[in-house]
């Protein structure tokens, strides 16, 4: 029997979405579920570019037919990947695509097959059992992150918007906030969570080792090289890297981080042939970056390449109502790593670990449970068994602590979680008549933050500016 005349009953059959495009990427044909899924009906896709869709997983060359216009008919095939593809309404819709190149009998490429599965439906549902989750604390919090108070919830909720597409992160945040733990939270909510995660710690490694462990290095690049090595950044192909500590960074890494960043390619230490890694950059630092640009110790193309979305993790002292919830988890950890049966603090033990300040964050507060673990040999942890300088902190109210840290211009909390960041931006533009440099000396940050901040909350200072004109003249 010759199936060939009945190729559209079995595209139609095909629970997924089906389109068929020629060796020039044009789209000739598809089927009702792929109309469906995005939005336009076969004579409108007819004839069409397959860029139309924007999809996220071709790799589009655009330079003739076959191996001149994607990737695909290089490779051949592409087995369940997750992209992202925008509708007729400019609407995202996540898929899980397949595609196989179509040859004739000579064997040249006439164009390719795809299979597109919608994703909406099953990430809206693990979305809303994460939610559920978060709200009543069923698991061991947001990837391994504790926290129900409301700042948490809003970090909750940047990540998974950050992690839906590719975009460059940059973690803010004090020295024992779990940047690492954001970083990997980024990942594993994002669409390259069954690809590797990559961690590198910049300020462990000195300049020539930090070269080689970003790129990896051939044998004979320097002494002691007697093989060749994978670098850090052709290990996460596919996935992502998290570059810890970035503001360590010596200059002339930045230099050669910054040409990956912009084309894609590595070059291994003591070789000169370029390498296509394709990888999600997320980096971290406790440092702030713009006084170090301001010093010439960082360079500003670097930084506004990876700083195009910022997450800050907020100090412990911005969240003092998840301490309970924290203690009592480093409780649970530590007892099924020594088998102490240790129920929990005493009321007056907790009243201690609440009104402390902790400048260390969750990291030191961890750390004072575990010292509090050697200590105790009953049921029960009470004030004797806590660090010198937790047991005989000063007896204030959490709220006193808070607001104390609220109102210090020179605490950390004001470098990474500013109360109402557009108010004030907002106020001080009124006041110093749209002048940024004056703007910047009020608020007390650098004038590219003060650019940053009129583009994140979509100000335009020209309207803005003439609109105070308008009223001084009233």
């Amino acid at each position: 029997m010759d199936i060939g005349k009945y190729w559209r009953t079995i595209i139609e059959a095909v629970h997924d979405g089906v389109m068929i495009v020629n060796a020039k990427g044009e789209i000739i044909a598809s089927n009702s579920t792929a109309q469906l899924m995005t939005g336009y009906t076969e004579k409108e896709l007819e004839g069409k570019s397959c860029r139309t869709l924007n999809c996220t997983g071709c790799v589009i060359i655009g330079k003739g037919e076959g191996k001149l216009w994607c990737g695909l008919f290089s490779r051949g095939m592409m087995r369940d990947k997750k992209c992202i593809i925008s509708n007729k309404q400019n609407r995202s819709v996540q898929i899980l695509k397949s595609a196989t190149v179509l040859y004739d009998d000579d064997g040249n490429i006439v164009g390719a097959v795809e299979t597109l599965k919608d994703m909406s439906d099953s990430i809206r549902y693990n979305n809303e059992l994460m939610a559920l989750k978060k709200t009543y604390m069923l698991d061991d919090g947001f990837h391994g992150i504790i926290g129900k108070s409301p700042v948490m919830q809003s970090l909750f909720g940047v990540i998974e918007n950050v992690a839906a597409s590719d975009t460059p992160v940059m973690i803010l945040g004090e020295s024992g906030t779990g940047k690492e733990l954001v970083a990997r939270a980024v990942h594993e909510t994002g669409l390259r969570s069954s690809k590797p995660f990559i961690k590198v710690n910049c300020a462990a490694l000195n300049e020539n080792l930090l070269e080689s462990e970003l790129f990896g290095h051939v044998k004979g690049a320097y002494t002691g090289a007697d093989r060749n090595r994978i670098g850090r950044f052709e290990a996460a192909h596919g996935g992502s890297i998290f570059l810890d500590e970035i503001g360590d960074i010596p200059m002339s890494t930045q230099v050669k981080l910054l040409r990956v960043l912009e084309e894609k390619k590595i070059e291994k230490v003591g070789d000169n042939c370029s390498i296509d890694v394709d990888v999600r950059i997320i980096t971290a630092t406790n440092r702030d970056v713009e006084s170090l640009m301001q010093s010439q110790k960082f360079r500003e193309d670097l930084f506004f390449r990876i700083n195009v979305f910022p997450v800050n993790c907020p100090p412990l002292s911005a969240r003092n109502e998840d301490i309970p919830i924290l203690v009592q988890h480093f409780v649970d950890i530590n007892t099924k790593k020594t088998g102490k049966n240790i129920l929990g603090f005493s009321p007056e033990a907790m009243k201690r670990m609440m009104m402390y300040k902790w400048t260390g964050n969750v990291r030191e507060l961890r750390n004072a449970v575990e010292y509090a673990f050697v200590l105790c040999h009953g049921n029960i942890i009470t004030p004797e068994h806590l660090p010198d300088k937790v047991l005989h902190t000063e007896i204030k109210t959490a709220s006193e602590h808070v607001c104390k840290d609220m109102s210090n211009k020179n605490s950390n909390y004001g470098k990474f979680i500013k109360i109402d960041e557009k108010s004030e931006l907002l106020q001080a533009l009124i006041k110093e008549k749209g002048n940024q440099s004056k703007v910047a000396e009020a608020i007390g940050v650098s004038r590219v933050t003060v650019w940053k901040r009129i583009k994140k909350y979509g100000i335009d200072i020209n309207d803005f500016t003439n609109s105070l004109d308008t009223t001084t003249k009233k």
